[in-house]
């Protein structure tokens, strides 16, 4: 029986370099790790170039690829820019050969929901599900590790200003989410699935300052804002405008209670619990302190 060969695309991000330290040991197929540069990706995997910018790079680096997993970049900027990406790979997959594909995407990314660059996931979804190759899609929720954005200057103010009003966020940790994209990618759980990666809890901005004050033993509160304020604050803070627009259109997905899912799909794929959010910011309380 021939070895199977799995490609990881965007290896050099803080997701794709994580995979690649999950998937060691999980399988016996071939990994490849891919990037627009590949000299950032060291010598312990064999590595090739995958520019979605420049679809003519994708042909040879999907040839003789039988599952691939694809880390949605990070071309926010313009919109329509990132699906515009996936849909060329998803092609470049198709016409080359691969067999599943793996993608990180985002809950509820269908219409309706208030993210702005949710529609990038859900376009990219179907283009997979109508390319008709097998598929895991893996809707990861809101990184923990986000929360280290704003979390220090807040601790240091004593404030966290939010337009949430209480809205709550199935916390994982980009580390569990990498470990469920291995486990997706060494073993596909089945031919045609969708798993929501999450937490085991689902907190409050409020939930999230009790937290955050006993670990550190500084004091903060939640201050409730506007959506307005709360995008004016950020540009203030010299955050360019796609970025404002963005974090502040997931505040409004949050208030609207689009990322508050807890599911065990991450138990099911992994066979791990998922890193609580008082271990992760246990952890954190260094960069917490900074």
């Amino acid at each position: 029986m021939s070895q199977d060969t799995l490609l990881i695309t965007g290896a050099s991000g803080q997701l794709g370099q994580l995979v690649l330290k999950h998937i060691v040991g999980k399988t016996d197929a071939k990994v490849i790790a891919a990037s627009r540069d590949p000299s950032k990706l060291g010598t312990a995997f064999e590595t090739r170039a995958a520019d979605f910018d420049r679809p003519e790079t994708l042909a040879t680096a999907f040839a003789d690829v039988d599952r691939l997993l694809i880390i949605s970049t990070d071309a926010l900027a313009v919109p329509g820019h990132r699906l515009k990406q996936h849909k060329a790979a998803i092609a470049a997959a198709k016409a080359a050969g691969v067999k599943h594909i793996v993608y990180t995407s985002l809950p509820n990314p269908e219409p309706g929901n208030l993210i702005s660059f949710a529609p990038d996931h859900y376009g990219t979804e179907q283009a997979i599900i109508d390319s008709g190759l097998d598929y895991t899609i893996l809707r990861n929720t809101w990184y923990a590790e986000n929360t280290l954005m704003a979390l220090p200057h807040a601790v240091q103010t004593g404030q966290w200003f939010t337009s949430t009003k209480g809205g709550k966020i199935g916390y994982v940790t980009r580390e569990d989410a990498a470990l469920a994209a291995a486990s997706a990618l060494a073993t596909p759980p089945s031919s045609k699935a969708t798993f929501t990666i999450t937490g085991v809890e689902a907190l409050s901005h409020a939930d999230v300052t009790a937290l955050v004050t006993e670990i550190t033993g500084k004091p903060l509160t939640v201050v409730d804002v506007s959506d307005a304020d709360f995008r004016g604050g950020l540009i203030a803070a010299g955050l360019p405008n796609f970025v404002a627009d963005m974090l502040t259109s997931a505040e409004a997905a949050i208030r609207a209670g689009q990322l508050s899912s807890v599911t065990t799909d991450l138990h099911t794929l992994t066979g791990k619990s998922p890193t609580t959010f008082r271990d992760f910011l246990i952890a954190a309380k260094g960069a917490l302190l900074a």
